[in-house]
């Protein structure tokens, strides 16, 4: 028998998303927020671009919308995106309004106005940014806006494993989760009338990433499990530039270095981004990319260059202070040596299935910010796009659970329930915990990278399999421990963008098969997993 808890509205995750959604529901009933780290650890702090929005008078919103639609290559759902772009500047104005300290700049007449940024796939400057931090920027702010509030409790350093149903066919309903105390190493149940992912991404499925190590698919793997809807799996979009250097792993090089007028250079000093897309350097990511890659396998290099020093020391350090520090600390100056960067996986485009208010297929179950598709990212997300999302679909959210909520009573608590799985009592082997995560991320990085093949994603399809089973049976015998609930969730995630690639018989946005270097026109759908199944051979 385990402990239990209720709350009105139970939060899994603390980011950018999460945070909104509490704000909104704050004063609708009790709200529980579970985060594996501590509160701010998410990868919402780790976003440097900016969030996208017509905040300028020579912008659009159909603009922004029809660079959208181009970024995802013609799987974006144009409900999404429309939603998307009209809701989004009244959220980026709600966060100035919660103070939040975004970058400013003086017009022609001295007054003040938003700095708005550049990024690659933009037909207009519209990025606002706090220098070079902006998600850590948002996330101080929505921290301060809901801390103390007397119906918000967040329990910190708490890893959900799984997610609590109940009832059979039409009838089955999210009713809580079940959740591990990482301090006493003992398994408790929550019991909630709604339950909102947001846990964020899957980076760490991979060899190298942007994605801080919190990263590791659980919301996606846990929602497959009880049944709800995966869709777009195939879609992880690789970050074309992060710092190349033994001490600089997982440090991104911000899209807005190329909008400031960064130019991407061979070791020779050569550019070539204008030999793959009149764009040149402001490419759509999977462009660049793609181009990185093939450019380092043609010349045999381990990098590529992205070239500021043309631009002044002064502009460097004021646009780009948290990158110009942390090159420095490496022995990097900007100003005078080009970066080295390399392509990393950095952003799951697919996720758990959300309409526009943020439900799930599974009732009680929402979704906001990278752990959900809602339809938004297509292919492949347009740059500085994702705050914005989670941000517009989080609130969309929570105005859904709160109208749901007031319908819904609160789950009843049952003393005999337990655990979904059987726990065992033996020590998880760190070595093996260890040795199995950095194979799992090899075989993703060789096989379900940048670029793709039938062969090498079918050697995938059966490595993940393996990893599936080993890591379920670890967990089987072991007491409830992170590391290998993240192994699980790690092995499941990676089974279903493996699948879900294999399944898609063409080239379109992230996902470049070489069997099938060209995009199908009859392939405009969504590649959907139901009900806890794999996916077949076959779009959905």
């Amino acid at each position: 028998m385990c402990p239990m808890d209720t709350a009105d509205f139970l939060v899994i995750g603390s980011g950018i998303a999460g945070l909104t959604f509490v704000r909104e529901v704050l004063g609708h009933g009790s709200v529980l927020v579970l985060t594996k780290k501590d509160r701010a650890e998410s990868n919402t702090n780790y976003a440097q671009g900016g969030i996208a929005g017509v905040m300028a008078e020579d912008d659009a919103m159909d603009l922004h919308a029809a660079d959208t639609h181009t970024a995802g290559a013609g799987l974006c759902r144009d409900d999404a995106v429309r939603t998307l772009v009209r809701e989004g500047p009244e959220r980026i104005r709600d966060l100035i309004g919660l103070g939040a300290r975004f970058s400013i700049e003086q017009d022609r007449d001295g007054r003040e106005q938003l700095s708005l940024g550049r990024e690659g796939g933009h037909s207009k400057n519209r990025i606002v940014h706090a220098v070079d931090r902006t998600g850590w920027e948002c996330e101080r702010t929505l921290l301060a806006a809901t801390r103390d509030h007397p119906d918000l409790r967040i329990l910190e350093h708490w890893f959900v494993v799984d997610l609590a149903v109940e009832g059979d066919g039409d009838e089955r309903r999210c009713v809580g989760v079940w959740a591990l105390d990482t301090a006493s190493g003992t398994v408790h149940q929550f019991r909630a009338r709604a339950v909102l992912l947001a846990s964020g991404g899957c980076g760490r499925i991979y060899l190298h990433t942007t994605n801080p190590d919190i990263a590791t698919g659980d919301g996606v793997a846990m929602a497959w499990r009880a049944g709800a809807a995966i869709a777009n799996m195939e879609f992880i979009q690789f970050h074309p530039t992060t710092l190349y250097h033994p001490h600089g792993r997982s440090f991104l090089i911000s899209e807005a270095v190329r909008g400031e007028g960064g130019i991407l250079r061979t070791a020779d000093g050569n550019t070539f981004m204008h030999q793959y897309h009149p764009l040149g350097d402001l490419a759509p990511r999977d462009v660049v990319a793609r181009a990185i890659h093939t450019e380092r396998l043609a010349r045999g290099e381990p990098c590529v260059f992205l070239d500021v020093t043309h631009l002044s020391d002064d502009f460097l350090r004021s646009r780009f202070p948290t990158i110009h520090a942390r090159c420095m600390e490496l022995g990097i100056d900007i100003a005078v040596d080009p970066i080295p960067v390399v392509p990393a996986a950095h952003y799951m485009c697919g996720g758990v299935r959300t309409n526009l208010d943020g439900r799930t297929t599974l009732p009680g179950l929402y979704a906001a910010g990278e752990v959900a598709c809602t339809g938004v990212h297509g292919a492949n997300r347009l740059a500085s796009n994702s705050l914005l999302e989670a941000m517009v679909f989080g609130r969309r959210a929570a105005m859904a659970a709160i109208e749901s909520a007031a319908r819904v009573p609160l789950p009843a608590i049952a003393s005999e329930d337990a655990p979904p799985a059987g726990f065992g009592s033996e020590a998880p082997p760190p070595a093996v915990l260890g040795a199995a995560r950095r194979h799992l991320q090899a075989v993703m990085h060789d096989y379900a990278g940048i670029v793709r093949s039938l062969s090498g994603l079918a050697a995938a399809s059966t490595q993940t399999q393996r990893f599936r089973h080993e890591a379920a049976d670890i967990v089987r015998r072991s007491v409830p421990d992170v590391d290998a609930f993240e192994l699980r969730n790690m092995a499941d995630v990676a089974m279903l963008v493996v699948r879900s690639a294999l399944s898609r018989r063409e080239s379109r946005g992230l996902h470049y098969l070489t069997d099938y270097p060209e995009t199908n026109p009859t392939l405009v759908m969504d590649t959907l997993i139901c009900n806890g199944e794999e996916p077949s051979s076959g779009q959905a």
